[in-house]
């Protein structure tokens, strides 16, 4: 695993106010917030084991938290601060972090295309019988695997109305969001064109008319040459062959009434078992408000896949890693709260080196000073 140097997640929890009397509190927030990021980033799951991990490893490594007392908050303490913890501002402690840190790593690299994928998980043990679970919409960078953002989406709404609040809590200059075809809205499309972002966004059927227009111009294409380009790429893995060809083109730019639009894009898939020799083929489109100039069918190609990383590198790693779908913590906002605190480990840890998170979570549970030193506190020997 390597270390890097990064922005401290100590000092922006600082940030998240106390919302308790003085009186009779035995524990102060940021002790409180640091004990749990670090016992995530060890492996811990639930609301219990982050208060087992404070007794098991006793009252050397909580005085360094910054817990004056000889064990840790139980479980049921914390399950009263996370009732009442402002959610809104812990989110926003842990974004203005986030994008501290994206904004570093972008100037020692020089990253021209900045992908940020937007995507939305329900957590299924939430739920209640007769009752919808809560469900998250989050953006997730594509190169750092970092969590910038993420919004509760409530009970009777669904993800695109709240996808401008999403965006609302992101830069997005200089960056280009990514999304599966529910939120492929002209008004999303304005409000990212609008901040100075770009796009590249899914169509299927809910955007019917587009949908067939992309098609059609790919149909015609012999007769369209001089505005199609193309990229491939093949893949070897699991017994299975994938390859990939992107064809984009400029033909609607003009035509359509989608904000910034430039360019359309095709995507046809085909997978063949090494084995039996089976393949099957999909095709699939979006569009983009990236030039031709800006952003060739190669580029593209990259953009698009690296959009599942946020179900890759957060949503499955928060399940299998985390045993999140199974966690059934229902009361109040606990279970954003979780989240929340899953998504700030998981980005430090990425940001840290870590390609496995549950590797990483067993290393630094065997060497609670590496995760300590990872929020931002300095040991003294």
């Amino acid at each position: 695993m390597i270390t890097r140097r990064v922005p401290s997640l100590r000092d922006a929890l600082a940030e998240v106010p106390e919302f308790r009397q003085a009186q009779g509190r035995r524990y102060e927030l940021l002790p409180v917030l640091l004990l749990c990021c670090v016992a995530v980033m060890c492996g811990c799951r639930s609301q219990a084991a982050i208060a087992e991990w404070g007794c098991n490893y006793g009252e050397r490594w909580l005085a360094l938290l910054g817990i004056r007392r000889s064990r840790g908050p139980s479980q049921p303490t914390l399950h009263r601060i996370f009732r009442g913890l402002d959610c809104e501002k812990l989110e926003h402690a842990v974004t203005r972090w986030a994008e501290q840190v994206l904004s570093s790593h972008r100037h020692r690299t020089g990253a021209v295309l900045e992908g940020i994928a937007m995507d939305g998980k329900t957590l299924c043990g939430s739920q209640q019988q007769g009752a919808e679970g809560a469900h998250l919409l989050s953006t997730l960078s594509h190169r750092l695997g970092v969590v910038l953002a993420q919004v509760s989406v409530s009970d009777h709404t669904n993800e695109i109305s709240h996808s401008e609040e999403l965006l609302q809590s992101v830069v997005l200059e200089g960056r280009v969001i990514t999304a599966d075809a529910l939120l492929t809205q002209r008004e999303m499309a304005r409000s990212i064109i609008d901040r100075g972002g770009d796009y590249l966004l899914a169509v299927k059927d809910n955007q019917p008319t587009l949908r067939e227009d992309i098609a059609l111009v790919f149909e015609h294409a012999h007769t369209l040459a001089d505005t199609i380009r193309e990229a491939r790429s093949t893949d070897h893995h699991g017994g299975r062959i994938t390859e990939r060809v992107l064809r984009t083109s400029t033909a609607l730019s003009g035509y359509t009434d989608w904000p910034g639009h430039e360019q359309v894009l095709e995507l046809r898939r085909t997978v063949t078992q090494k084995r039996s020799g089976k393949a099957r083929q999909e095709v699939a489109y979006a569009i983009t408000s990236l030039s031709s100039e800006r952003a060739g069918p190669g580029q593209l190609l990259k953009l698009w896949r690296e959009h599942w990383h946020i179900e890759n590198k957060l949503h499955w790693v928060r399940d299998v890693t985390f045993d999140e779908d199974r966690s059934q913590v229902r009361a109040g906002r606990i279970p954003q709260v979780m989240a929340a605190l899953r998504n700030a480990a998981i980005s430090l840890l990425r940001v840290c080196g870590a390609e496995n998170i549950a590797a990483a979570c067993r290393r630094y549970a065997a060497q609670p000073a590496l995760a300590l030193t990872a929020i931002g506190l300095e040991l003294r020997e």
